[in-house]
């Protein structure tokens, strides 16, 4: 059975927009009130945040991937589906190489104490959580563009 180009297209809207609207949150949200605490508070937040967040993002990049290349598929034209495909793919190893590298040290530092260089480290968190959120924003922007500016070619 196939599924209709409707409904690859609406699933992927979901997948990208809820995807931008998490990474958004937390830029927009949780970043700030990060800054805002005492460091030993923002280490047991951000530890326990990275244990509940992993498998809902993980599925939250999956879903946004395989939609995003499924719509690319399905329908014409392909390219701001496949460029939004490719931004996702983009978000996922932008957490795999830049943020979830240095989860294991913030749980070392919310375990004992954070060292004189701490906030270099959290600041380089932020950059990569920044990123993946622009990657992910845009590709949402590009489902969109899909799914009510762009028009299927003729066949």
């Amino acid at each position: 059975m196939r599924l209709p180009v409707r409904s690859i297209q609406g699933a992927a809207l979901l997948a990208t927009g809820l995807l931008a609207g998490a990474f958004g949150y937390g830029a927009a949200n949780v970043v700030p009130t990060f800054r805002a605490v005492p460091t030993d508070v923002r280490l047991t937040f951000h530890t326990t945040l990275m244990n509940v967040n992993a498998p809902i993002m993980q599925g939250a990049m999956a879903l946004a991937i395989l939609t995003t290349f499924g719509l690319a598929i399905a329908r014409r034209p392909r390219l701001p589906s496949l460029a939004a495909g490719a931004l996702v793919l983009t978000s996922l190893l932008i957490t795999l190489f830049g943020n979830v590298p240095l989860h294991p040290r913030f749980r070392e530092w919310a375990a004992d104490s954070a060292p004189a260089d701490y906030a270099e480290l959290f600041q380089r968190w932020e950059l990569f959580h920044a990123l993946r959120t622009l990657t992910a924003l845009a590709a949402f922007a590009l489902i969109v563009i899909a799914a009510v500016v762009a028009r299927p070619a003729p066949r």
